[in-house]
C-alpha cells in the first residue's frame, strides 16, 4: 500500500511537468484555434536557450527563467504577427501545415547548432533534495517545486482571462472574432499577445525540463504528444483542467512503470484514448471547435 501511494504522489508531482507543457498548446487553441505543431520544439528550443546561458556563466538554470520567459514571448508575438496571423481563416489546415514546417526548422536549427548530443542542466542540491513525509514516502523538493509553479502559472492565467481587460479581449475574440472587430478590438494584436503568452509560459515549462532530464534536437515531438494528450483529457480551453490532465497522464505513466518498466509511456497512452472514447471533448471543455 506504501509503495502504490508513493507512486501515485509521484505521478502527481510529474502531471506538474505535463500540465506546463499543455497549458500554452491549451491557451493558443483557445483564442486563435491553432493547432501548433511546433509547440512541442518551442519546449526544447527553450531548453536549448537556457543551455546557451547556463554554459558559458555557469549560473542557477532557475535565474535563466528571467531572460528566457521573455525573450519566448517576444519571439511568440512576432511570429503570430507576421507569420501566423496570415494563416488563420476558416481552414484550420493552413496553420497546422505552416507550423509542422516550424518544427522541421527547429529541429534542424538546433541539430546544426548544438549538435545531436544529449543535453541538460544541473541545479544543484535542488534536484536530490526531498521532504520525508513517513518512513517510506518522499516528496522531491524539485517536483514539488515545479507542481507549485504549474498551479501559480494557472493561476495567474486564470486571473488574466477573467479579470484583466485583456482577458475580456481574448474571450471575446476567441468567442467572435468578427464582432470583436466591430467593437474595435485588434484581434490580431490579441492574437499576437495570446501567442506571446503561451510561448512564455512554454519558456518556463522548457527550462524545468531541462533541470528535470536530458534532452536532444528530436526530443520536441513527444513533448508534443504529451501536451496534447493533457489538452485532450482536461478539455479544451480549460486551464484547470489542463492541470487535472497533467495529474491524470502523469499517474497513469508511474503506475504503468510501477507495473512494468517498459509500460510506462503505454499506460498513459492508453488512459488518453479511454478518456477520449468515453468523453470527446475532455473532461471539462470550455472552449468547442467553430
Amino acid at each position: 500500500m506504501i509503495e502504490w501511494l508513493n507512486v501515485i504522489i509521484q505521478g502527481i508531482l510529474l502531471g506538474g511537468l505535463y500540465a506546463l507543457f499543455a497549458t500554452g498548446l491549451s491557451l493558443s487553441f483557445g483564442v486563435m484555434r491553432i493547432i501548433n505543431m511546433a509547440h512541442g520544439d518551442f519546449i526544447i528550443m527553450s531548453a536549448y536557450l537556457a543551455f546557451a546561458v547556463v554554459h558559458p556563466l555557469g549560473i542557477n538554470p532557475f535565474y535563466t527563467i528571467l531572460l528566457i520567459v521573455p525573450l519566448m514571448a517576444c519571439f511568440g508575438y512576432v511570429l503570430q504577427k507576421l507569420v501566423l496571423n496570415k494563416t488563420l481563416g476558416n481552414d484550420i489546415l493552413a496553420p497546422l501545415l505552416v507550423t509542422f514546417g516550424m518544427s522541421i526548422i527547429v529541429q534542424n536549427l538546433l541539430l546544426e547548432i548544438f549538435s545531436a548530443d544529449f543535453r541538460g542542466l544541473n541545479a544543484g542540491a535542488v534536484e536530490v533534495s526531498s521532504i520525508q513525509l513517513v518512513s517510506d514516502i518522499a516528496i522531491g523538493v524539485f517536483p514539488l517545486l515545479t507542481i507549485v509553479i504549474a498551479i501559480a502559472v494557472i493561476f495567474g492565467l486564470q486571473y488574466i482571462f477573467y479579470n484583466t481587460k485583456l482577458g475580456i479581449c481574448f474571450r471575446a475574440t476567441s468567442d467572435d472574432h468578427v464582432t470583436a472587430q466591430l467593437m474595435g478590438i485588434k484581434t490580431k494584436h490579441i492574437y499576437a499577445m495570446a501567442m506571446g503568452l503561451a510561448l512564455g509560459v512554454t519558456a518556463i515549462a522548457g527550462v524545468l525540463l531541462a533541470i528535470r532530464t536530458n534532452f536532444d534536437p528530436a526530443a520536441g515531438p513527444l513533448q508534443l504528444l504529451y501536451a496534447f494528450e493533457v489538452v485532450i483529457i482536461g478539455g479544451l480551453g480549460s486551464f484547470w483542467g489542463t492541470l487535472i490532465g497533467g495529474i491524470i497522464l502523469g499517474v497513469a505513466q508511474t503506475i504503468g512503470s510501477n507495473i512494468n518498466p517498459g509500460w510506462g509511456i503505454l499506460a498513459g497512452h492508453l488512459v488518453f484514448i479511454i478518456i477520449l472514447m468515453i468523453k470527446p471533448n475532455g473532461l471539462f471543455p470550455k472552449t468547442k471547435e467553430k
